[in-house]
């Protein structure tokens, strides 16, 4: 009986777990962290702000200063951003730039527009004077930590770093941060009828599309990636390529994934190879992608994935990169949305099909065509995976269904 989705999920999971487990950390700039989940725990090594500033263009003041209905205080020598200014003296108001120190003995700032005059005077000149509101203690001052104080949690361990993180990271003056050290993938393709692209394509022979769709996928994912050459049908050759990067390989590598050779045809190349390994090819209730392969080579987590295109990367789509996500913290998981058909659809009995699809503007999901494992230039135009349960065999235009947006 065929395996579940759920299942045969739940199993990478468990395969990767160990692999994980083994990997470090590593020390690495900012902006070569981005996507990637903070191994440790990050407290703020310094508040911020660092000192109270301006908030706004105006003058800082001695709130005390002013009158409840106003008054004139002399103006003393401005305070530009990145200064250090003396202290307020009672009387006095000091311009000041947004961003820059507040002065001591000041604790509010009175916007330039409530002034009177509504400019900054001339620096230079001498006993100029200014008409400001009365304005309450506080006012337009960003204080000391308002934002992080020294020692408290920045980030957790965990935190996938964006954009928004990485500048928190900066902000406290942290250059560097660190992430888990990737797994490293071993990634083959396989197939007497596959060349490379660029070469040279003669009758019976197809250009191999797989290891471009699987590497750029996996690179995105946060995996370093091992490409060797495509294997052609000979499993001693396949074997003599596995075992060059397991047992005789200085860095080993931390999982394998093939493309081709696990259905029950008489070629089947990965299936062939992996005799007398712990590895199962079994079917799994899913279309595209049926048939997969699991287990270990040499000790090594390995993934056989089916041949065509779309199951590929179909497969990848449900079963690693969901994976890598749980045990490894990155990628972040696909966004899942409801969204209504444009058209009927069909699906089988009993087999969870992933159809592609493109979610316009409007929150339609159009079908891109049609349920075939081939159909490369249709999952280019798709920017959504079409989840469509087992039980499920029919659906009407307007049919809400769950979509995995790419």
């Amino acid at each position: 009986m065929p395996r579940s989705v759920a299942n045969h999920r739940q199993a990478v999971v468990e395969l990767l777990a160990g692999a994980a487990t083994i990997k470090g950390n590593r020390r690495v700039p900012l902006l070569d962290a981005l996507g990637k989940p903070l191994a440790v725990d990050v407290h703020a090594p310094l508040s911020l702000p660092p000192f109270a500033n301006s908030q706004m263009d105006g003058f800082a003041v001695r709130s005390q200063d002013i009158p409840d209905d106003g008054g004139q205080l002399r103006v003393a020598a401005p305070v530009p951003a990145g200064a250090t200014p003396t202290a307020l003296k009672a009387g006095y108001a000091a311009p000041i730039m947004t961003g820059a120190m507040i002065p001591e003995g000041a604790d509010a700032v009175v916007p330039i527009e409530k002034a009177s005059p509504g400019t900054f005077p001339d620096p230079t000149a001498r006993d100029a004077v200014v008409d400001l509101p009365a304005v309450a203690p506080g006012t337009y001052v960003r204080n000391t930590g308002s934002d992080i104080r020294k020692g408290a949690l920045a980030l957790a361990a965990g935190t996938l770093l964006g954009p928004a993180q990485l500048g928190l990271l900066a902000a406290l003056g942290l250059a560097t941060v660190e992430v888990p050290e990737p797994l490293r993938v071993l990634l083959v393709t396989t197939g007497d009828e596959v060349v490379e692209p660029g070469e040279e394509l003669t009758p019976g022979k197809i250009f191999d599309s797989n290891g471009t769709l699987l590497e750029a996928s996996m690179i995105q994912a946060g995996l370093d990636v091992v490409r060797t050459g495509i294997s052609d049908d000979d499993p001693a050759e396949l074997l003599a390529v596995l075992d060059s990067f397991t047992r005789e390989a200085d860095h080993p590598v931390d999982v394998i994934v093939t493309t081709g050779g696990v259905s029950k045809g008489a070629y089947e190349v990965v299936r062939q190879a992996m005799a007398g390994q712990p590895v199962d090819f079994l079917p799994v209730a899913m279309q595209p992608g049926g048939p997969q392969g699991l287990g270990t080579f040499n000790g090594v987590p390995f993934l056989g994935f089916p041949g065509n295109p779309v199951s590929c990367l179909v497969s990848f789509e449900m079963f690693l990169r969901p994976a890598l996500s749980e045990v490894m913290g990155t990628p972040a998981p696909r966004l899942v949305q409801k969204v209504h058909l444009a058209e009927p659809l069909s699906s089988p009995d009993g087999k969870h099909q992933v159809r592609r699809g493109t979610v316009a503007g409007d929150g339609i999901l159009r079908m891109e065509g049609g349920a075939g494992s081939h159909l490369v230039h249709a999952l280019a135009r798709a920017n959504a995976l079409v989840q469509i349960p087992g039980d499920v065999t029919e659906l009407t235009a307007g049919a809400e269904v769950e979509v995995w947006m790419l």
